[in-house]
C-alpha cells in the first residue's frame, strides 16, 4: 500500500484500501472458483471435457448478464448496495453447483452454473466501474492501475489457493473457500460511494434504451471498439489455455492440482509488470500496449507446445507480462472513451464479452485437448495472434495524447 500515500490525500485513502480490498477478495474469490470448480469436475467425472464444460458454463453467460447488470448499477443512487447483493448471489450459486455435483444430472449442474454465471461481471466491471467515485481527478490514473493489479493479485491468489487447498483437502473444499472469498468482499462492495446528488436524476429512457447507447458508444468509438475486440479474442485463447490446465499438470508437472499453480505464474510476472506501469503511469500509450502486449501473449502460448516443465513456467511467467498491461491499458482506454453516465454498462458490458470469449475457448480446447494437447496449446497460440491483428482490423481514429496517460487500470 506504499503506493496510496502518493495517490491520494489523507481524507481519502481509506476509502480507496476499502475499495482495493473488497476487489481483492472479491476477484481471488472468482479467480479461485473457476479452477476449483474445474478441478472439482475433472476429480468426481474423470473427464477433462466435462470439467470444461462446467468452467464455460459459469461464464458463457456473462455476455447475457454484464450489460443488463451494469445499466442498473447506472441507473441506481446506491451503486455498492446493489453489488453487494449480486455476490451474496453469485456466491450462493458456487454453492449450489457445488452441492449438485454427483447428486443432480449434470445437465441441471450445468444449467445452475448458466444462471450463476449472469452475475460474473459484478465481480470485474462492476468493481471497476466505481472507482472514479472514489478516487477523482488526477489521481485516477495510478489508482487505475492499481486496480488492474487487483486482477493479478486475485489471479496469483486464487489459483495457488485453489490447487493446494484441492490437494491438501479435496477440489469440493477450494469452492467452499472460494465462496467464503467472495463473502468477505461484501462489507466494502456495501460502503461503496452513493451516486452524486446531481447523477442521481431519474432516468427517462428505458433499460433497453440505456443498452442500445451502451453498445453504439462501444461499436462507434473506434479506440475502444479496438481495444475491445483485441481483448475479447485475446480471452478466447486464455479460456483455451486454462481448459488445458489439468492434463498440462498431469502429463508436465505430475499432478492435475498443480496445474492451477502455473496461472498463479502467470500473475506472478503480471504484477510485477503493472507494478512498473504504476511508477510511471504516463510513460506509454496504451493503445500501442493492447496490441504488442497479445504477440508477447501468442509467443509465450507457442512456448507452451514444447511440453517440458521448464519452458512450460517460462511460458506462462511470458503470457503474464503480456497480460497485465494489457488489462491495464484496456482499462485506461474505457476510462477514457466512456461518458459518465453509462461507465458501469460499458466497464460490465466488456467484462462480459471477455468472461463469454474466455468460456468459447474453455468450451473449444477441452473437447481438442483431449484428442491432442500440443494441438489445442497451438490453437490458443493461433488464436493470439488473430487477437493482435484484429487490433488493425479496425482503423484508428486520432486520440487526445494528453488523456492517453491514463495507462491506469
Amino acid at each position: 500500500m506504499s503506493y496510496l500515500r502518493n495517490v491520494l490525500p489523507m481524507k481519502k485513502r481509506h476509502s480507496l484500501r476499502l475499495y482495493l480490498a473488497g476487489a481483492v477478495a472479491a476477484r481471488a474469490g472468482d479467480e479461485m472458483s473457476g479452477p476449483a470448480l474445474m478441478l472439482t469436475g475433472f476429480a468426481l467425472a474423470g473427464s477433462t471435457t466435462d470439467a470444461s464444460s462446467l468452467l464455460a458454463g459459469i461464464t458463457i453467460s456473462a455476455a447475457a448478464g454484464g450489460p443488463v447488470f451494469g445499466a442498473l448499477l447506472d441507473r441506481t443512487g446506491r451503486p455498492g448496495r446493489l453489488l453487494a447483493a449480486a455476490l451474496l448471489l453469485y456466491a450462493a450459486g458456487l454453492g449450489m453447483i457445488l452441492s449438485g455435483l454427483g447428486r443432480m444430472p449434470f445437465t441441471v449442474t450445468i444449467l445452475i452454473a448458466v444462471l450463476t454465471g449472469l452475475l460474473g461481471p459484478a465481480l470485474s466491471g462492476g468493481w471497476t466501474a466505481q472507482l472514479s467515485r472514489v478516487v477523482l481527478g488526477d489521481h485516477l490514473p495510478r489508482a487505475n492501475t492499481l486496480d488492474a493489479m487487483t486482477f493479478s493479485v486475485a489471479s496469483l491468489a486464487g489459483p495457488a489457493l485453489a490447487g493446494g487447498v484441492a490437494e491438501a483437502l479435496g477440489a469440493p473444499t477450494a469452492v467452499v473457500v472460494s465462496v467464503g472469498l467472495i463473502a468477505l468482499a461484501l462489507p466494502a462492495a456495501w460502503m461503496l460511494p452513493a451516486r452524486p446528488g446531481r447523477a442521481r436524476v431519474a432516468r427517462t429512457t428505458s433499460v433497453i434504451t440505456d443498452l442500445a447507447a451502451g453498445m453504439r458508444v462501444i461499436v462507434g468509438r473506434r479506440a475502444l471498439a479496438r481495444a475491445t475486440l483485441t481483448s475479447v479474442v485475446s480471452c478466447i485463447a486464455q479460456g483455451m489455455l486454462t481448459a488445458c490446465i489439468p492434463l498440462l499438470g498431469e502429463r508436465v508437472l505430475g499432478g492435475a492440482g498443480r496445474g492451477a499453480m502455473l496461472l498463479s505464474c502467470a500473475a506472478i510476472s503480471a504484477l510485477v509488470a503493472n507494478a512498473v506501469l504504476a511508477r510511471f503511469p504516463r510513460s506509454s500509450a496504451s493503445d500501442t500496449i493492447i496490441w504488442a502486449s497479445t504477440l508477447v501473449q501468442a509467443a509465450a502460448l507457442a512456448l507452451t507446445t514444447w511440453g517440458q516443465p521448464v519452458a512450460l513456467i517460462v511460458a506462462v511467467l511470458i503470457a503474464g507480462i503480456g497480460e497485465g498491461p494489457q488489462l491495464a491499458a484496456l482499462f485506461a482506454i474505457r476510462h477514457r472513451e466512456t461518458p459518465e453516465h453509462l461507465r458501469a454498462q460499458i466497464f460490465t458490458t466488456g467484462a462480459s464479452l471477455k468472461i463469454t470469449g474466455f468460456a468459447l475457448g474453455a468450451a473449444v480446447a477441452g473437447p481438442v485437448a483431449t484428442r491432442s494437447l500440443p494441438g489445442a496449446l497451438a490453437l490458443a497460440a493461433s488464436t493470439t495472434v488473430l487477437a493482435a491483428l484484429a487490433f488493425f482490423a479496425i482503423p484508428s481514429a486520432t486520440v487526445n495524447s494528453s488523456e492517453d496517460g491514463a495507462m491506469s487500470s
